[in-house]
């Protein structure tokens, strides 16, 4: 069965028809071509899906897209400001954060999630909000230090 899906997606409101059985993340790949978020595991466990839906970090694998009525959505795509950087993107991009970047949309979102809760987190706090991503490219050193320089950024404390 079908039904009509009304929501805000990277700010702007779209209405489309959507199977009640379809996953946030095939709506937002196939439907929509949004294809920052990515597909991993398929079950949760590697956060490569990663989007924010009211500002708060969800696997879209899980999701049902008919879940996010009148919910606010936003992908990697979403980020980015009059062609510049969202400072999380910034902050990967100038510490390299990002090693083959794969998993990188989703830890972006992962990270700018908290970015939105906590302006200045600590290791612990980065360490607690990007558990659930998956990274196998890397110790996640840099992945931290891109996070820690997005928040400087975030507070103006540090000009791109």
């Amino acid at each position: 069965m079908a039904r009509l899906l009304t929501l805000m997606l990277n700010g702007r409101k779209r209405v489309d028809a959507v199977a009640d059985n379809l996953l946030l993340l095939d709506y937002l790949r196939e439907s929509l071509r949004l294809t920052g978020t990515k597909t991993g595991c398929d079950g949760g466990e590697c956060g490569a899906c990663t989007v924010l839906v009211d500002d708060r970090p969800r696997l879209s694998c899980l999701t049902l897209a008919a879940s996010c009525e009148g919910r606010r959505v936003e992908t990697v795509e979403g980020l980015a400001e009059g062609g510049r950087l969202a400072p999380v993107q910034q902050g990967f991009h100038e510490k390299l954060g990002a090693q083959c970047g794969y998993c990188t949309p989703g830890l972006i979102m992962a990270s700018e999630g908290l970015l939105r809760r906590s302006g200045d987190p600590s290791e612990t706090e980065i360490r607690e909000a990007l558990a659930s991503n998956i990274c196998r490219c890397t110790g996640y050193v840099k992945i931290i230090e891109a996070v820690q320089h997005a928040a400087r950024l975030r507070a103006g404390g540090e000009t791109r």
